[in-house]
């Protein structure tokens, strides 16, 4: 057989998480999967930032696909962007790999979907840890009832950010920006594998999978969204998904899912593509697992139809999540006497955070209800109707 010839790729948005992709697509291109043939920036990069030769550049996303005959993109942009330059590329017929989280309302993450179906592109969402070869082999563990019967699933996310990270740019911390929803937050946004691996673990990933929603969103920092979070979604299966958040740790922790069944306990360091399972009558075994590139996949969907691993419908219970954030009350500052500054090192940290991060990912319980005084009562979120697709 013939190998494939390279899929030209465009690239919108390569600075910041963006230059992890400009890396992988040159992984890519020396593999000769992919030849990166065009990147998108309102300001051009230069010949030193991009450390090589650069390829066609525009601020215009559209001309550049028509430019180029890109035939994928991947679209690493503002969170409110997104929608629009993923139906730029649809309409173009061009296949995509969209950044996590897909859109920043329910509203938006629909017109996005439906658009791309109709289009009848390819659209693969960033959420790297659903490539994560652990992720079947836990819902495997799961199904033979390795742990017994699955009574809920705990994610647990303790970050360091310092204030800085909040000024990166002019969308980050905020849940509004001119107009347009942002929905930018520690659940949402960098702690949003929580939520999506949590949800996948569950086998609740699409919206109609989701049956109710709680949140306790609050903020140590000067910003408008959530640093310090948790949720609970109540699924159609059952068991409870409940995950917490904080940038404000007092230590940097690695972020971690946990399955509790009747007989033991599966937990995934999401990252680190490790797994540990405890469980009655064997000794605790420690398991880990490789993981597959998601524009890797994409291409190789392209080329052979190998099933996409995190489709826009798989998506649909996360985007619940995050509309159920974006119509919350906007977070509650923490009181004065909840926070304090680190010398020298420019952030804010909550004492004890770091442990009821944890305990609300073993006991599945709120903040609130794990008695932290800064904490108010859960907001409910009642399940609405959503498109069955």
């Amino acid at each position: 057989m013939t190998p494939p010839a390279p899929v030209p790729v465009v690239l919108a948005g390569a600075r910041g998480h963006g230059r992890w992709h400009v890396e992988n697509i040159r992984r890519l291109q020396a593999q000769n999967l992919a030849r990166l043939v065009g990147i998108c920036e309102l300001t051009p990069l230069t010949q030193d930032e991009f450390g090589g030769e650069l390829p066609a550049q525009s601020s215009d996303f559209g001309a550049l696909l028509d430019s180029t005959g890109a035939r994928a993109a991947v679209i690493c942009t503002p969170i409110p962007t997104h929608t629009p330059l993923a139906l730029a590329a649809a309409e173009r017929g061009v296949h995509l790999l969209l950044e996590k989280p897909p859109a920043p309302s329910y509203a938006e993450f629909r017109r996005m979907a439906d658009g791309v179906a109709a289009a009848q592109v390819a659209c693969q969402i960033g959420f790297q840890s659903l490539g994560s070869h652990a992720v079947p082999a836990i819902r495997e563990l799961i199904t033979e009832g390795a742990v017994g019967r699955v009574t809920g699933i705990g994610g647990a996310g303790a970050w360091v950010r310092d204030e800085a990270y909040f000024r990166r740019a002019p969308w980050a911390g905020r849940r509004r920006l001119d107009g347009a929803d942002v929905v930018d937050g520690a659940l949402t946004n960098p702690l949003a594998h929580a939520v999506a691996t949590a949800l996948a673990l569950a086998g609740s990933t699409r919206a109609e999978d989701v049956a109710g929603i709680e949140t306790e969103l609050l903020r140590a920092n000067d910003i408008e969204s959530d640093d310090t979070s948790c949720v609970r979604v109540s699924t159609v299966r059952g068991g409870p998904v409940t995950v917490a958040a904080t940038l404000c740790a007092e230590h940097d922790g690695e972020p971690y899912i946990v399955v509790h069944g009747t007989s033991g306990r599966i937990t995934f360091w999401y990252k680190q593509d490790r797994v540990l399972l405890q469980r009655a009558g064997h000794g605790p075994e420690e398991l880990r697992f490789g993981r597959t590139d998601l524009l890797e996949n994409l291409l190789a969907h392209l080329h052979d139809g190998t099933g996409l691993l995190v489709t826009p419908d798989d998506t649909g219970a996360f985007m619940r999540v995050v509309e159920a954030v974006r119509t919350a009350p906007d977070p509650a500052p923490l009181p004065d006497d909840a926070w304090r500054r680190v010398p020298g090192e420019d952030r804010r940290v909550v004492p004890g955070v770091d442990a009821l991060v944890a305990a609300a990912a073993d006991r599945l319980s709120l903040y609130s209800e794990l008695g932290a005084p800064w904490a108010r009562p859960a907001h409910h979120h009642p399940p609405k109707e959503v498109s069955p697709r």
